[in-house]
């Protein structure tokens, strides 16, 4: 493989053999040297070769193995000659990041905080298998595919102000709830509100670090101390079964294709083909259902802080997909062109200004949310102007593994990690030990450095850094 550095941030596999294009992985000499670790890099130069795919493969510095893409891939296609690919977006369709402001210090919610984590695990189901406590009918499922987070404010969950704060508004237009097949819908049905398990969490968070403060004010970030809540999780198995069953279409009706992939979970289909509309189409009812479904657990997290404290106020501050294939305008050779933008474990950063900014936040462009592993600093953000030639407008989704969930296991215990947590004045609360594991701080690359390379590389801004108070786990 002919990696060469290009800068201090950003390596390049330059084309050769198979390769469309090159691939450009933004890292520091540091993580790069992780990186190597996995076989990250092999898939993003397979990337490289899906026939469409334009300017460069890329990928951010939380990169590590995945299913088809790499974590932290992000590919664009034409729409003309590209592909969509299940690989590219992952099982966990529209897995994300919901951020939440309160006008509480952190003075005042750290004596009252074991009683809030409670009432949040209460109403929070989390772990796997875990089932909703709300009972919809397949009406109310078709209804959240269109609809997306509208569906929950029609129904008394949150304010339209959620909606204007929410990326495509919670919504994408062309979901299909025809091509989402019974299966899904079933498991769909008892899923909406839930946390599931592996790296979802809900973390009471306060702003330790406010960098750009007239940029945070308009964030409803006001001031250091101030107590926050980051939601993360995505379409569960509802998602997870679309995925899996355009996955095993797409090998059935294109078998051939695949004895020639570098890879086979790269499968794809070309984007204009029946197959890859239906996906398309399956694909953003899932992406409304994972919206629609942090809204609602915002919404009982709201709820949550109403038992505890007689007078407080909760502000949706953003709400940002990180496993997605969208339709976008780019420039592409001179010209402003509509393609097809893959990312997994990556996340738009639109600069000051897009057409999809919300108006609130205009001046500024919208927020990126990037967590930390448990324990660990997140990251209030913004994308530049560059951002967009540099990297299609993504940065990363989180600080990103260096070993897997079984390596993990063998070398940590979670009962350990809770209890040093607990000493950093760090609450856990988790639906197993097995979970906590799996979810060491150990187990993330500094986050710190992740933050510092996309900054480097001209891609993001940082507005705010979060530090944990109180994480709950699945």
């Amino acid at each position: 493989m002919n990696i060469e550095r290009i800068s201090d941030v950003a390596y390049e596999i330059k084309k050769e053999g198979s390769m469309r294009v090159p691939a450009r992985i933004f890292a520091s000499p540091i993580l790069f040297e992780k990186i190597k670790n996995d076989k990250s890099l092999e898939q993003i130069k397979n990337v490289s070769s899906i026939p469409g795919i334009l300017k460069s493969a890329y990928a951010m510095p939380d990169m590590h193995m995945g299913y088809g893409f790499p974590i932290g891939g992000i590919a664009a296609f034409d729409t003309e000659t590209g592909v969509i690919t299940p690989g590219g977006i992952g099982f966990d369709i529209n897995c994300g990041i919901r951020l939440i402001a309160s006008n509480l210090q952190k003075e005042k919610v750290m004596p009252k905080i074991n009683k809030l984590l409670d009432q949040i695990f209460r109403r929070v189901p989390c772990g796997v298998g875990k089932n909703s406590m709300l009972r919809l009918e397949k009406e109310d499922l078709e209804n959240i595919m269109i609809n997306g987070v509208k569906w929950a404010v029609n129904n008394g969950m949150g304010t339209k102000e959620d909606i204007i704060k929410c990326e495509s508004s919670g919504k994408l237009d062309w979901a299909n709830p025809k091509k989402v097949s019974q299966k899904a819908i079933e498991r769909g049905k008892k899923q909406l509100g839930t946390l599931g398990a592996g790296n979802h969490f809900v973390e009471l968070q306060y702003v330790e670090k406010i960098y750009k403060k007239e940029v945070a004010k308009t964030f409803g970030l006001k001031n250091e101390g101030q107590v926050v809540v980051m939601i993360h999780c995505g379409s569960r198995g509802f998602g997870h079964q679309i995925c899996s069953d355009y996955l095993r279409k797409m090998e059935e009706k294109y078998e051939e294709l695949l004895k020639n992939l570098a890879e086979k979970d790269l499968a794809y289909a070309p984007f204009n083909s029946k197959i890859g509309q239906d996906y398309f189409g399956a694909m953003a009812a899932a992406a409304n259902f994972a919206w629609t479904n942090r809204h609602v657990i915002g919404h009982q997290v709201t709820k949550s802080f109403d038992r505890v404290f007689d007078e407080f106020e909760m502000n949706t501050v953003y709400d940002v997909a990180h496993n997605i294939a969208k339709l976008e305008n780019h420039q592409i050779d001179n010209t402003t062109k509509e393609i097809l933008v893959h990312r997994k474990g990556a996340t738009r950063c639109f600069p000051a200004f897009h057409d999809e900014i919300p108006e609130p936040y205009k001046e500024h462009g919208h927020p990126v949310l990037i967590p930390g592993s448990m324990g660990t600093a997140s990251y209030v953000s913004v994308g530049t102007k560059e951002s967009m030639n540099i990297s299609f407008g993504s940065t990363s989704h989180g600080a990103g593994r260096v070993m897997s969930r079984y390596q993990a296991k063998k070398l940590f215990k979670g009962e350990h990690i809770k209890n040093e947590l607990a000493k950093k004045d760090i609450i856990v609360k988790s639906a197993s030990y097995k979970g906590i594991s799996e979810e060491a701080p150990e187990v993330y690359k500094d986050v710190d450095e992740v933050i510092s390379v996309t900054e480097k590389a001209g891609i993001t801004t940082t507005i705010a850094k979060l530090k944990p108070l109180g994480v709950i786990k699945g």
